[in-house]
């Protein structure tokens, strides 16, 4: 669950955009500063670049620019893996003097290691990414052991007085009751909430077979949601995400929300999709042809329901409609009756029918 003063901070920067005249604005920015890692897991798609693109780094300097430049309240800090990053430390320490709330995404693996390099703040939640149970964990990491090993850094930090929270991805083949069971693993663990998304397809990604289609997506969230009625499960993201991964919404993309800025530039138009890069932040809002892109306008968009598209959506869609927002979030999504209208659907049988 987001705390109230991240909520509030959020809320008052969306309320000042608004009174600007701002269409679009950030609301995360989606910052990787190297995109190697220490895993192969088979969902990712950004160790398959060239060597000299793994070895770049982003420099403490070059990150605090972004942040500075983009000026979004929560910063997202992914990677590949961000603790192989010598200066991460230094970085941290500069975000949270801006007082940003900040991300920090890792596999768990090297925290044991480079946990004495970090101290406890409101402003630093570590983002454990886990996909599930130990089995299911593991045969996507590529490696037996890793969600042991992550699951031991979960409790070290929690013993010391870290916030942190869980990243879950799921993909084809995953059943409600499993992944419901995790979570009731996870958040006896101590996580403040977690992180809830379908895989997305990446085009550097050779198992193009294990990403959830929209519709798929759509009737697994329907029953995991299901099952949660009562089992006080805690999501790390707004009510109205969650109805709309269950299909009881229909949103467009807004990718702005969540700009990525990483080793080769400001990434058009999002952190999952690179057709291009922007040289400033300020290009990439203005020069970028936003109409392309979402479910009914691109075709690798068409299954995307991933929250760095659609949370952004979300939390406008919160601030207009509070009420809204407060009843989805006291009764949870929505797991009966037919799906709101989906624009990729939509777009697909106009296409067949011209």
């Amino acid at each position: 669950m987001v705390p109230f003063i991240q909520k509030y901070r959020i809320a008052q920067y969306v309320f000042s955009q608004k009174l600007r005249g701002r269409r679009r604005y950030p609301l995360v920015l989606m910052l990787e500063p190297l995109f190697r890692c220490n895993l192969a897991c088979a969902g990712c798609g950004k160790i398959g670049y060239p060597e000299e693109i793994l070895e770049r780094r982003l420099s403490v300097d070059e990150c605090f620019s972004a942040v500075d430049e983009c000026g979004a309240p929560v910063v997202s800090i992914a990677g590949g893996e961000p603790l192989m990053h010598k200066d991460m430390p230094q970085i941290v320490t500069g975000l949270k003097r801006r007082k940003k709330f900040i991300y920090l995404c890792t596999n768990g693996l090297l925290l044991k290691t480079h946990l004495q390099n970090y101290l406890p703040s409101p402003y630093l939640t570590f983002s454990i990414h886990l996909d599930g149970h130990r089995g299911r964990h593991d045969a996507l990491a590529g490696r037996p052991g890793v969600f042991d090993l992550a699951a031991e850094a979960i409790r070290l930090i929690r013993a010391r007085g870290f916030r942190f929270i869980i990243n879950c991805t799921l993909y084809d083949g995953g059943t409600a009751k499993e992944v419901g069971e995790f979570f009731d693993f996870v958040l006896a663990l101590g996580a403040e909430g977690i992180t809830l998304s379908p895989g997305y397809s990446y085009a550097r990604t050779s198992q193009k077979e294990m990403f959830l289609q929209r519709a798929q997506s759509k009737r697994l969230f329907r029953e995991i949601f299901k099952l949660g009625k009562g089992r006080k499960w805690k999501f790390n993201q707004s009510s109205l995400f969650l109805d709309f991964l269950a299909g009881n919404r229909t949103y467009p993309c807004t990718p702005w929300g969540n700009p990525t800025r990483n080793v080769l530039g400001w990434q058009r138009p999002c952190y999952l999709l690179a057709e291009g890069y922007a040289p400033s932040f300020q290009a990439l809002m203005e020069e970028t042809d936003w109409s392309r892109y979402g479910p009914g306008h691109h075709p690798q968009c068409t299954h995307c329901m991933l929250h760095s598209g659609f949370e952004a959506t979300a939390v406008n869609d919160s601030l207009a409609h509070p009420l809204r927002a407060l009843s989805v979030f006291l009764r949870g999504p929505g797991t009966e009756g037919p799906f709101a209208p989906d624009p990729a659907e939509n777009h697909a049988q106009s296409a067949g029918a011209s």
